[in-house]
């Protein structure tokens, strides 16, 4: 298989900082993701790749061992697992001498090549043995769309890893860049190794009736000219039902008011919401008939 430039997938140059690896992937992942290209092979490889870049990228190690090992860098650690034994065994045959390592760069391939691809039986299988070094599978990545009402209750959700079902129960009241780690969920470890871990990051989308600000939510809500001024009630949407609401005489424009516990589901503290915050918005009415009109007209001169 060619070679993969990661940083080319993700449209980066190799000092791109963590802040920017992270808004390339979201951006591309979101262009095209399978939802957004139906029946798009060409769009579903491409989507592949970015995820494949992003899982190596985005974490810390593994993107040291890429930048140091290309290609090789998921058998980086028993590269110098056997240059370190071989630096001992010269020590120990002339005295201290060390100068028998291996290069740094060409000789990598060559390594590789005879400890994990099969031709030449050189020096990697001799010493270590491909069976004998147990590696970790390599983690994944995904990131998973909610919109805000569905984060505001717990849920079940099912993906597909590697050909297998994996279901996940959402909390209620997750938020926005959030991750979480499923261990073991992710590719399968080498000659016995472990298995890699899945990370799923969720981003939340903007609703259109509510503002989330940690816990509490905002929205507006319009009112009559005549019941700001005389007072009434009016009806206001929450999350998950509605609820009247008292409207004092002589509210003004912008006014807001509070209503406890009706706002965001707390994460994983069952039965406790942040607040709702209601801003009224008067309305002015229109239309007016001349009879209104000479009313409005008379308070004016009152």
């Amino acid at each position: 298989m060619a070679f993969i430039d990661y940083y080319k997938i993700l449209g980066l140059e190799k000092n791109a900082s963590a802040d920017d690896i992270k808004k390339a992937y979201r951006k591309l992942a979101r262009k095209y993701h399978p939802d957004m290209n139906p029946n798009d092979k060409e769009a579903e490889q491409k989507f592949k790749e970015i995820n494949e870049a992003n899982e190596v990228l985005s974490n810390p190690e593994n993107r040291a061992k890429y930048d140091k090992y290309g290609e090789n860098w998921k058998h980086g650690e028993e590269y110098e697992r056997a240059q370190q034994q071989q630096r001992q065994q010269h020590s120990g045959n002339y005295g201290g001498f060390s100068g028998a390592d291996f290069g740094e760069g060409e000789d990598f391939s060559d390594f590789f090549q005879s400890m994990f691809g099969g031709s030449g039986g050189g020096f990697g299988r001799s010493s270590r043995g491909s069976a004998s070094g147990k590696f970790k599978g390599q983690d994944i990545s995904a990131e998973l769309n909610l919109g805000l009402k569905d984060a505001a209750k717990t849920h079940q959700h099912t993906f597909d890893i590697n050909g297998k079902k994996v279901r996940i129960t959402i909390p209620a009241g997750i938020y926005d860049g959030q991750q979480i780690k499923l261990k073991g969920h992710g590719n399968p470890g080498m000659n016995g190794g472990p298995n890699g871990d899945l990370y799923i990051t969720f981003n939340i989308s903007e609703d259109k009736d509510f503002k989330r600000e940690g816990d509490n939510l905002r929205t507006s809500v319009d009112l009559d000219l005549y019941t700001a001024v005389l007072g009434g009630d009016v009806n206001i949407r929450t999350l998950d039902s509605s609820v009247n609401l008292k409207v004092k005489p002589e509210t003004q424009n912008g006014t807001t008011v509070r209503l406890k516990g009706k706002g965001f589901p707390v994460y994983k503290k069952e039965g406790e919401s942040g607040d709702l915050y209601v801003t009224y918005n008067v309305k002015i009415p229109a239309n007016l008939t001349d009879k209104q009109k000479d009313l409005f007209q008379q308070l004016k001169n009152s």
